[in-house]
């Protein structure tokens, strides 16, 4: 299982590790503190960190904040080398779109977490707080007693707290997993 994750808008303000140098609402849904130590291997064996700055990075790895924009042409090449050298059986795609611009997976193999709330039975499109969501949902695969290979595991164990729908691959396009946010 390899999980894409956008950096954070927010960032604390000591040099340190990725995942606590990364403190916006999808790292507050992950809460790395307070994960066991298990979950913690797992992250750092699991997670990739799209980062504008420092390209493909592992929870663990040393970064300074910084504030930048990515440019998606200058970091296409090396995001893309570090992301294919990595073997999974399933990518799940938590980045935002400024970010999935930058390397592409197998479509066969990856899902896309997409987040929505329903209003009055209607589902409505939500941004700012999908990014808790999808912190949370990154949790709980951290967390699973389970690691999913494919898509259907995945929404599996997703589904034991969520409301959510799996929709299949098309020849250009990864799977979806609807979650409706809490």
């Amino acid at each position: 299982m390899l999980i894409l994750l956008p950096p954070s808008e927010k960032k604390g303000q000591e040099p340190g590790p990725a995942i606590t140098v990364y403190t916006g609402v999808l790292y507050q849904g992950l809460g790395w503190a307070t994960l066991t130590k298990a979950a913690q291997v797992r992250a750092q064996k699991s997670i990739a960190i799209i980062s504008a700055k420092y390209g493909s990075l592992r929870c663990l790895d040393l970064i300074e904040p910084y504030k930048e924009k990515i440019d998606a042409a200058l970091m296409r090449t090396p995001i893309t080398k570090a992301l294919d050298a990595i073997e999974s059986d399933l990518v799940i795609d938590c980045r935002s779109s400024t970010y999935q611009s930058v390397w592409t997976p197998p479509a066969e193999k990856c899902v896309e977490i997409k987040v929505f709330s329903k209003v009055d039975g209607v589902k409505k499109v939500i941004t700012h707080m999908s990014k808790k969501t999808r912190g949370e949902v990154t949790r709980m695969l951290l967390l699973s007693k389970a690691i999913p290979t494919n898509p259907q595991e995945l929404a599996e164990i997703i589904s034991t707290a969520f409301d959510c729908e799996l929709f299949e691959a098309t020849a250009n396009e990864p799977w979806v997993l609807e979650v409706i946010a809490h």
